[in-house]
């Protein structure tokens, strides 16, 4: 095979994606990845350490220092998300307006601020209120970068990367634990106490990688300077191709497309029975691990391997997601994983069942998110669309840490929030059955229609602007094996 930019050369662009072979496709889809990556999974990293690490100092002596009594705490941890909801929404809408390397990084200094000065809280009204303004100014990044990622990957290649990206919540669990242990030993220094300082020092780190990040960070295909002029028309055209030519043009149409959409509230109901489970141990795996009888300098030591099982699971599942084209059917057997954590945790009085059980709720619940999200913006169409449904999906959902926040209330069994939580699980595998059977019979009338009246892919910018109504869409993500493109479309099943 010649070089890409040969190939380029020699055949027209519509032919460009079936005529380069898959370890061109995979080259520069490996080039994006060392440029995108890392970055955003840091990010998410840093944000998703700020958002929990309530939790960290909640054990490292927050509660007594600020007479943390009866539900204080939890109110605490829930009115994050509040603003964080409500602000989701608008901020994609604004990423779509503005430069991604300047609205995400700028979203990152506003948190990192916020963060940073929470080391002066010294009341439970001040912490509210600081808490308040970190959902508001965090709000925009977690949907940002997964809307950002679905401008940068076709369908069936962005599991595995906001898996990647995803599973740096569970390693910030993990650093977390590790952090605070090290760092509530700097109690007294500069008259702050050991929690303090969490707030603090880590706050500046995200300030300082938010700084950097305006350098370094690249904002579409079209004008990224580190791919050559062959591979940006490659990867321009092979989205246009999996986006059935629908329309990223910005209009308020597109936004009503997804408020008025009933799959958008399909997915949001399978997000929330994931995510409460989700911020329920990100918020309490110290706290349930504290109540087991292990000392608090313990607890936040063995909260670390339960989230490193869950990142390293959310990683494997994400590969394993794209490479069989499947989402729903993972999502159910994750879920499964975890309810069986929680069985163990919900039943057994001994530590050792009990640690094993948290253990095994990380690692069914955190790969859930990440493929919960990708089969969402896979079948949302068109760009502006799709970055509404993923903000609606992320802001509605979110809602739920609300109902985490104060479902551990009856230690040390923690009955009423083991319980919950399974609740909310089952619900998510149920909404994924109706999910999966719906997404199958809406193609299967699509490709009827296309029969019918012989609509091929050459009269897609006919439908540019109907988003996942177009005929020629096709609701992802798996191509079934052995199907060919007939007629101009494809047949896909879930």
């Amino acid at each position: 095979m010649g070089s890409l930019q040969d190939n380029i050369e020699m055949i027209p662009k519509k032919q460009i994606i079936e005529e380069l072979g898959s370890e061109e496709r995979a080259r520069i889809l490996r080039k994006i990845d060392w440029h995108l990556l890392p970055y955003v999974t840091l990010f998410y990293l840093l944000a998703f350490l700020d958002r929990v690490n309530i939790g960290n100092a909640k054990v490292a002596g927050m509660s007594t220092n600020l007479n943390l009594i009866g539900l204080r705490y939890n109110i605490a941890a829930a009115v994050f998300f509040i603003p964080y909801s409500f602000a989701e929404v608008p901020s994609n809408i604004a990423l779509k307006l503005f430069r991604p390397s300047r609205w995400i990084p700028t979203l990152m200094v506003a948190w990192g601020l916020v963060m940073t000065l929470m080391c002066l809280v010294n009341s439970f009204q001040s912490l509210i209120v600081a808490r308040v303004f970190l959902g508001l100014t965090e709000a925009g990044l977690f949907p940002g970068v997964n809307y950002y990622i679905c401008l940068w990957y076709p369908r069936s290649e962005r599991s595995k990367r906001i898996a990647i990206f995803f599973s740096a919540a569970s390693m910030a669990g993990a650093f977390g634990g590790l952090l605070a242990y090290g760092i509530e030993r700097m109690e007294g220094i500069g008259g702050l106490h050991g929690w303090q300082w969490i707030f603090c020092l880590e706050g500046m780190a995200t300030v300082l990688v938010a700084c950097v990040s305006f350098f370094f960070m690249h904002d579409y295909p079209e004008t990224a300077k580190f791919l050559t002029e062959p591979e940006r028309l490659y990867i321009v055209n092979m989205l246009k191709q999996d986006a059935n030519n629908l329309s990223t043009r910005f209009r308020t149409q597109f936004i009503l497309q997804a408020m008025k959409d009933y799959k958008t509230y399909v997915q949001i109901i399978i997000y929330m029975g994931l995510l409460v489970p989700g911020y329920a141990i990100a918020l309490f795996t110290p706290t349930i691990i504290n109540e087991l009888g292990y000392s608090a300098a313990n607890a936040q030591l063995l909260s670390v391997p339960p989230f490193v099982a869950g990142c390293i699971a959310t990683i494997i599942v994400g590969i394993y997601s794209d490479k069989h084209k499947l989402r729903g059917p993972y999502i159910i057997g994750c879920t499964l994983v975890a309810l069986v954590g929680y069985i163990l945790l919900y039943t057994n009085y001994r530590a050792g069942p009990s640690y094993a059980g948290a253990c095994l709720a990380a690692m069914g619940n955190y790969p859930t998110v990440a493929i919960a999200l990708a089969w969402a913006g896979s079948n949302a169409g068109g760009d502006l669309k799709r970055g509404v449904v993923l903000a609606m999906v992320i802001g509605v959902g979110n809602l739920g840490g609300i109902c985490s926040s104060f479902i551990y209330i009856d230690p040390p069994r923690f009955h009423i929030g083991h319980g919950t939580v399974m609740g909310f699980l089952s619900l998510a595998i149920i909404t994924s059955l109706f999910a999966m059977w719906n997404y199958n019979r809406l193609n299967e009338k699509k490709e009827a229609q296309c029969l019918a009246k012989n609509i091929t892919d050459d009269r897609g910018h006919a439908f540019e602007d109907m988003g996942d109504a177009s005929p020629l869409f096709r609701w992802a993500p798996r191509l079934v094996r052995g199907a060919t493109l007939t007629d101009g479309y494809a047949r896909y099943a879930i």
